[in-house]
């Protein structure tokens, strides 16, 4: 099982090569091309066409560097399938106190993911997120608690997948 660190899945990882060989190939000539074309209006001081490409090659290097930064640090994981809670693992949680409700009422579904790949509105959560940190490492079957901004959490494991 992994430790809590930074990792991503394989899916995340061939979509951040994707989008690196896109920066690094026809965005990054295109904006050559827009610096070459507002070079070619005359005096730069006042060429504000020239001045916004600056920008925008700026933030598509910047892009860049933090692509190839999180490629080099961070470990790719399969991750999920097994019976512990890891990167990768899609968990059903119901919050305890929901009883006497409908079967799907108060369940959530998750995936656990690294940081860079967390995005709650599609059910991707951090591993280093305090209900992340609570499920690591626990199975189907476990209670976990985590404090969020309104309290404490409680929470029972209906499925790890």
């Amino acid at each position: 099982m992994q430790q809590a660190g930074d990792y991503i899945t394989e899916e995340k990882r061939q979509a951040l090569l994707a989008e690196l060989k896109d920066l690094k190939g026809p965005k990054r000539k295109e904006i050559l091309e827009a610096l070459a074309y507002s070079k070619s209006l005359g005096d730069l001081s006042e060429n504000a066409e020239y001045h916004q490409t600056r920008e925008e090659q700026g933030k598509l290097e910047e892009r860049i560097a933090k692509i190839e930064k999180i490629l080099q640090s961070s470990q790719t994981v399969k991750g999920g399938g097994g019976e512990v809670i890891e990167i990768g693992s899609k968990v059903v949680v119901r919050k305890v106190g929901a009883k006497g409700l409908p079967a799907q009422a108060g369940e959530k579904k998750y995936v656990i993911v690294g940081s860079e790949e967390a995005d709650m509105a599609k059910g991707k959560i951090s591993n280093r997120s305090p209900i992340g940190r609570a499920l690591f490492g626990k199975k189907k079957g476990d209670s976990v608690s985590f404090k969020a901004p309104n309290g404490l959490v409680d929470y029972k494991i209906i499925d790890v997948s």
